[in-house]
Order: C-alpha cells, then sequence, then structure tokens
C-alpha cells in the first residue's frame, strides 16, 4: 500500500467573519498528483499556505510523513516539501541562476549545487535564462525560473511533496503544456506528491489523478480527474454553475463549458 505522505484531520481556519474551511479530512499519499479547483475566493490559497505551514489552523491538524507541521524544523521541511506561489517576485536584482540556487538554501555543504541548479533550469525550459536579471524577464520567464527553484530544492530527494499555486496563470497554451508536462514529470519520476492550485479544468483533468474540489461552504469534494465520469461532470457544473458538455476527442473525453453562465 503506498504511504500517506499528506493527512489532513479535522482541519479548519477562517476565511473572513462570516466564512469557514472545513473541516476537512483528506489524505495524499505518495506519488500522487491533485488538482485543487473551485470559484475565485473560496479559499484555495489559504488551504495550500495551511498545508505549507504558512498559516496555523484553528482546528485540526495537518499531518506531514506522519507528523504534525508544527514538528518539523524549518530546515527538514525544506527538503522534503517544496512551494510555488501565485507571485514570482523577487526584491533584488538577482541573476536567474541565484534564484534558483535558494532552492538548495536549506543544505548547509551543497557541493552538488551548481550542477543541480543547471539541470533544474534545464528540466523547466528556463536553461536560456542563465545570466539575466531576474527583474528584466517577462512573467513566462519569470514563471520559469520560479519552477526550477522548486525543483532544484527537491531535487535529490524522493517522496518529497511539491505544492503549486496558479503556476501556469497568464501563460500562453504552449508554455502551459509544456511547464505543465514538466511539472508532472519531475514528482513522477521522484515519487513527489504534487498538489496544485489550477483554474484550467482541462488541464486537471489530463494530468492529474484526483480533483479536490472546493466549494463555497469550505468543504472538499474529493474524485477522480476522469472526464468520462458523470460524477465528476456534475460535480464542476454544481461548483461553478456552468454547464460542461462531453466531447470524445482522440486523446479521450474532454469537458467542454457550455457559453452561458447558469442563473444565480
Amino acid at each position: 500500500m503506498t504511504p500517506c505522505l499528506l493527512e489532513l484531520a479535522g482541519l479548519q481556519a477562517g476565511l473572513g467573519p462570516e466564512r469557514r474551511l472545513g473541516p476537512l479530512d483528506l489524505r495524499l499519499d505518495a506519488g500522487e498528483r491533485i488538482a485543487l479547483l473551485g470559484p475565485s475566493g473560496v479559499g484555495k490559497s489559504t488551504l495550500l499556505r495551511l498545508i505549507a505551514a504558512e498559516l496555523t489552523p484553528q482546528a485540526g491538524q495537518v499531518r506531514f510523513d506522519g507528523r504534525d507541521l508544527a514538528g518539523w524544523s524549518g530546515a527538514g521541511l525544506a527538503r522534503r516539501r517544496a512551494v510555488l506561489p501565485q507571485s514570482h517576485a523577487v526584491a533584488f536584482g538577482l541573476h536567474a541562476e541565484l534564484v534558483v540556487s535558494l532552492g538548495r538554501a536549506a543544505l548547509a555543504v551543497d557541493p552538488q549545487g551548481p550542477r543541480i541548479v543547471a539541470e533544474a533550469m534545464a528540466q523547466a525550459c528556463a536553461g536560456h535564462l542563465c545570466g539575466r536579471r531576474f527583474d528584466t524577464l517577462s512573467g513566462g520567464e519569470q514563471a520559469r525560473v520560479q519552477l526550477a527553484r522548486v525543483f532544484a530544492q527537491l531535487w535529490d530527494v524522493e517522496a518529497g511533496l511539491l505544492l503549486v499555486d496558479e503556476p501556469l496563470a497568464a501563460l500562453d497554451p504552449g508554455l502551459q503544456l509544456e511547464l505543465m508536462a514538466a511539472i508532472t514529470d519531475f514528482a513522477r519520476t521522484r515519487g513527489h506528491a504534487l498538489l496544485a492550485v489550477l483554474h484550467d479544468v482541462q488541464l486537471a483533468l489530463g494530468h492529474f489523478g484526483r480533483l479536490w474540489l472546493l466549494g463555497p461552504d469550505g468543504r472538499v469534494l474529493d474524485l477522480p480527474a476522469d472526464a468520462g465520469d458523470e460524477r465528476v461532470r456534475q460535480a464542476l457544473q454544481s461548483l461553478y454553475r456552468i454547464d460542461f458538455h462531453r466531447v470524445d476527442t482522440p486523446d479521450g473525453p474532454a469537458l467542454v463549458p457550455a457559453r452561458h453562465r447558469r442563473h444565480c
């Protein structure tokens, strides 16, 4: 049986004066890929930050590899868990390879660091950006560099946890597919669990094994990422209040949103 890497047990957090996240009881096993979907403002980034130990829950626990997050040291957690946030900003005009090397900061001694940085940049399609100042790069180029940073962080470990928050926002479709393939290949070859906040339903269905659907009530519905499963179509329709049509393509079934939104 695949070991449980991440467990949410009765997790609860506030989302404002009248809204609450949870309680949530969920698990993510080593090697699994889960897409976290939901309408804007329901708390997807908050949930990711709770799992990343950036926020403290009001109730319940987040357990990573069998231990409560509070029991992990910062350096120990950094060697097993990497986070790619929505924002790619860097305060100083650092060269791209130096930004990537920040993923190795938890290591006191890192003789393989330069090689790993170079290989991580190549896997993130960012090798050509060496020597460039990060603050001169386009949004897509910055996204590649930050992706290389989390690759470098988890490059030489197994069964880690990769958390990404809208990693493909504002990128063109070709680059979205290229970087999504890079992320999922990286996680699969090392047995890392991957949890990604996404807005693109097709990317979620095409590249992930499961969906966590977070609704306005603060609860999560856990379903397989299967466009041919009628439960998935019905759940997405309810979640986003739009109709989805099933379309059979050469790559398998797909769910296409209808042109018109349902009446609220």
